[in-house]
Order: C-alpha cells, then structure tokens, then sequence
C-alpha cells in the first residue's frame, strides 16, 4: 500500500458503480456550502440550526444557579495565610507569594475551575526538600496536587502546582467514581451546586463551516476553559461541508456557550437545552445531505434524469466513502495496519511524519520536527485543532521512547478511527468483489443477511454489534465511529445473522437488500461463499491474522473487537433532486440553516 501520493477511491476498494448508464461527470464541493450535512437523530428528527439564543427559562434557571454557587463560595470561604506563611518557612518569599497568587485565583474563579492556573517553584536540586514541600501540600492544602517537572539544567527539578481536577471532594482523574463510569462521557468541570431538577448535561446544536468536527470543539472549549474531552457527540462530520449536529458538554450554562457566538468565526451553538445523558459515539439514525454538483458535463439532460432517477429507485453500493480513510497522503487504515501488527514507533512515525497536500504552517511543524526531534518547538508551531500529533508529542515529551503510550494519549474517538479504518478497506474491497462476482440484482447461497421472520427463532450464528456492548470491558466496537457516508439504520443489538442457503433461494425470502458483510471481530461470521477469502488474503498480505493477534493491546486488535455487520446495498430516503442553470460560481444554490435564520 503506498503512502507517497493523495488516495483516491480505488486505493480503498471503491471499484465498482450500481448503474450500467452512461452518468455524467461534476464537480463535488467546489465551494464547502455545497456539501451540507444535517444529523439524524434517534427519533428520525433532522438536526437543525433554528436558534442561536437560550430559552428565557434556561436563562433564570441558570442565573439561579450563579446565586447558589456565589453564596456558597462567600461561606466556605477561608484565609490561608497562616499556611502560606509556614510555606514561606519551608520555600522562600518568591514560592510563597506564587502560591499566595493561586490561591487568590482559586477562590476567584466562577464555577469554572480551569480558570485557575498553576504554578511551578522555583528550581529544587534537594530531593529530600521536595518530598517535604510535597507533603506539606498534601496536608494543608488538600484541593491542591503537586509533580514534579524537569528544571531548566540537568541537574534540578521543579514542583508544579495545580488545582486538583476534583476540586475539595477528591472525585480526581483516578477516583473510583470516574472508574466506574467507564467509556461514559462526564467531566469534573462546572458548577458543583448543579441545581438537581436541570439535566446535568447541556445540549446544544453545533453549526460549522469548513471544520471538521473535532477543531470546532476544541476552538470552543479553548474559549470555555475546558478540554475537548469534555464533549460528546454521536458521529464526525466532514471537514470541507456545512454540517448541523448535536453535542453535549458536562455542567455547562446555555448563556456562556451562546455568548460565544460574537466570537466564533465558521461556527454557530443553539437550541440549547438540559439532558440527563451525555452523547455516545453512534447515538444516531444518520445524516440527511444537500448536496450540489457543478459543472455537470453530458451528453444530454435525458442522461442526467436517467441516472438520478436510477439512484433514486436503485440505490448505491454502501461504501465506505474517502472521508473514513483521511484524504491526506498517510491513510488512517495504514496507520491501523501498523497498530493491528503491533508496530507502535511506525504508528506514531506515520502520525507525524510531513504529508503531501496540507498547509504550510502544519507541514513547516512536521518537517521541522523529523528533522529536529524537538518536541517543544514543534507544540509551538503545531495547529491547535491537530489534536492526535499534540497528544502524541506531549506524551513523548513525559515518556521518551514510549511510543505505545503516546498513541494511548489520543483521545479515544480519534484513536479508534485507525483500527476501524484498516476494517473499512477490507469491507470496501469485499463489497467490490461481491458485486463484481454475483451483481446487484440477487442474493447468493453462501450471503449473509439480516434473519427474518421465522428465522430469527431458529437461527444463533452471528450477532449484529452495532451497538455498543455495555456486558464486556474486553471488546470494542468502533462500528459507529463514522464520517457522514451513509450507514446503516440501527439494527437491534440483537439482530442475527444467517448464511443464505438453497432452500432460501427457493422460497424468495431474502433479497439484495438484505445482504450484508462483516466488518471483521471477534463476534461476526463470514459469508461462506469465494468473498470471505477477500478479507483474509489483503490481511496477510499487510502481515495481519483477523483470528490472533500479535499483541496483548486490547484496543488495537481485531480479535478483541466485536465487530458489526453493514448492508452493501442502500437506497436513499426522501430522495429528490433538481438541475439548476447559473452564472456566477460563488453563488450559493442551497440555503445552509444558517441562512434560513438570518432571513429578515
């Protein structure tokens, strides 16, 4: 597989159309507000930019919480200055009056405890000292943590100081609270007085232009003090688009995220309101598209009627579209090659390495990089929205050397998209091949489908996991870890799997509708005609077994995935389309949802 030029669909198995008509040739997303994107819910609700202001409701709700939280404070409020003075004793005038100045800062701060900084002491060569000072914080200033940091020679070490993410009630990074929520999104941040009748997550509609999903949250967050982590959201959206999709963030006023909208340049937050659950990855039915394609070249408009219409009652093969594999020259599904073989310095390599085709600023930072080693210099350079290079580099920067870790360090979300990457180039070639062996027009014996009726009862081979599986800590299923190509309507977790046999052919209970291939793991069958073979020569070829792995890292291994199964086939829903005449190519031809509220 070669990483030294831009992919393109045939490098992911993307071979094959549905339709045998001529078509037409277009240009797609010649401008970003060609491609909008409007999430599905759950409920089959589409997902819209209608409101940029908080409900007056949510405003008093919120204004009563300011009042409990600023009460509070004015009563638990207490004078350390006894304490700062024995750490003068202990430290100096200069580390005192820095830790006279958090504390100002701590007892300043608005709900928000990221608006308090830390401090770092001054350079400590005396191990026995900085044991001392260390103890000395754990005993008198318990919302307070300490580590220690490198000094600025070889030879000393300095103590930072921090507000403890826990705040007074030590719910900590490693408390037993936060083990037991396991994957559940959830952060520490935000008022601690929540009142107890308002959902303790805030949801909001989340607009961007031209960003892809995880830069818009992380501009967001930077404004709000608190990590992109803090966020949830059911699916990613294409970076060159005009998307609309929920998000939820932990203990959060609407007025501060609506506040932002003066600031926020390509990116708008409304309709917002409280909820009891946070969003998790695949909390979604889908995405509805408006897309517009420019510069349509045919030999006739009977040819562009003809193959609209054939879309529209026929379908498309349900590939796995470019946006999952990255769109620079270093695919995501080579990187998930090289963490299913265990080859975690390759991994990172691959992850930071210069790439063809991106912008100056963030191919000046990786060269500099390669060729300096220097991990400071490079965070100064590196954009902040390249959120997986940042993680990897601040982690090296800890850990030299330990490469495993640093991919570790990547946001979970984000990391996943690796592995499941290298599963979609192997669905997308077996969709190819089974297309091009059998067609589009039947079932085969040896197919997978979705059981039906009486087959549900008689059938146990395969288990549908497109939902997450809350029974295991072991497996993972990335299944939902999608861009906004198509996937498929939510199956019950449930749902089985069977091998079309012959005496289904005879009864014409299955057609190609229901057919479907496995995103390989632990959990799912192959079909049993020629296309399983698909899936296990390109694994050997890329030195991959799909049933052992070579490593005991759980999350980066296939056989402790437990898959899930996507139809090859899908028809569109509320399919409709018209052919426009323009002149002028920066003219808009579709009203984004933030036009339609910008109407007088």
């Amino acid at each position: 597989m070669e990483t030294s030029k831009t992919m393109e669909e045939p490098d992911v198995g993307i071979l094959c159309y549905i339709s045998q008509l001529p078509g037409f040739r277009g240009i797609l997303k010649q401008r970003y507000a060609d491609f909008i994107v409007n999430e599905v819910d759950t409920d089959g609700n589409v997902v819209q930019l209608t409101c940029l202001e908080p409900p007056p409701q949510m405003v008093e709700e919120t204004k009563e919480c300011e009042v409990k939280v600023s009460d509070e404070k004015m009563s638990e409020s207490k004078s350390y200055e006894a304490e700062i003075e024995l750490f003068r004793s202990l430290a100096g005038d200069s580390d005192a009056e820095k830790l006279e100045s958090l504390i100002s800062q701590v007892d300043s701060r608005t709900g928000n405890e990221d608006s308090a900084s830390h401090i770092v002491l001054s350079p400590d060569s005396d191990k026995a000292h900085r044991t001392a000072v260390h103890n000395f914080f754990k005993q008198n200033f318990k919302f307070l943590v300490t580590d220690t940091t490198d000094g600025p020679d070889a030879s000393s070490k300095c103590i930072r100081v921090r507000l403890d993410s826990g705040g007074h009630k030590n719910n900590g990074r490693n408390s037993k609270k936060r083990k037991e929520r396991g994957e559940k999104p959830f952060d520490s941040r935000g008022s601690s007085n929540w009142p107890e009748h308002l959902g303790k997550f805030l949801r909001f509609h989340l607009y961007k232009e031209n960003k892809d999903t995880q830069e818009a949250l992380g501009i967001i967050g930077k404004m709000l003090g608190i990590q992109s982590k803090s966020f949830g959201f059911a699916g990613t959206k294409d970076k060159r688009a005009v998307s609309t999709q929920r998000v939820t963030v932990f203990k959060q006023q609407a007025s501060r995220l609506a506040a932002l909208n003066d600031r926020l340049i390509g990116i708008k937050v409304g309709n917002f309101c409280h909820v009891k659950e946070g969003l998790l990855l695949g909390k979604l039915l889908g995405n509805r598209f408006t897309v517009t394609l420019r510069g349509v070249i045919a030999d006739s408009e009977d040819t562009i009627k003809a193959a609209a219409d054939s879309l529209g009652r026929h379908g498309f093969i349900n590939y796995f579209g470019l946006q999952r594999f990255g769109t620079g020259s270093v695919p995501t599904h080579l990187i998930g090659a090289a963490l299913l073989r265990g080859e975690w310095k390759t991994a990172v390599s691959m992850i930071l390495d210069p790439r063809e085709g991106e912008r100056d600023v963030i191919r000046n930072a990786r060269e500099y990089y390669k060729e300096s080693n220097d991990i400071e210099g490079t965070l100064r350079q590196l954009p902040r929205h390249l959120v997986a290079e940042r993680a990897v580099l601040q982690c090296l920067k800890k850990c030299p050397g330990d490469y495993l870790q640093a991919l570790k360090a990547i946001p979970r979300t984000l990391r996943m998209m690796y592995v499941h990457g290298y599963q979609s180039y192997l669905w997308n070639h077996a969709a190819s091949e089974r297309v091009q062996k059998y067609g589009f027009d039947q079932v085969f014996p040896g197919d997978l489908v979705y059981c039906k009726g009486d087959d549900t009862e008689k059938e146990t081979v395969g288990v549908n996991s497109e939902c997450n599986d809350d029974n295991s800590d072991d497996t993972y299923d990335c299944s939902h870890l999608d861009e906004t190509s198509g996937t498929d309507r939510p199956e019950s977790k449930n749902t089985l799997v069977k091998v079309v046999t012959a005496e289904d052919m005879s009864t014409g209970n299955y057609t190609v509708d229901d057919v479907v291939l496995p995103m390989p793991g632990s959990r799912v069958i192959f079909p049993t005609n020629e296309i399983a073979k698909v899936y296990h020569d390109l694994a050997k070829k890329d030195a991959i077994n799909l049933t052992e792995s070579v490593h005991s890292v759980k999350e980066f291994s296939i056989t402790s995935m437990t898959g899930s199964y996507r139809r090859v086939f899908q028809k569109p829903l509320d399919f409709e389309w018209e052919l426009l005449a323009y002149n002028d190519s920066n003219k808009p031809l579709a009203e984004t949802d933030l036009d339609k509220i910008s109407k007088p």
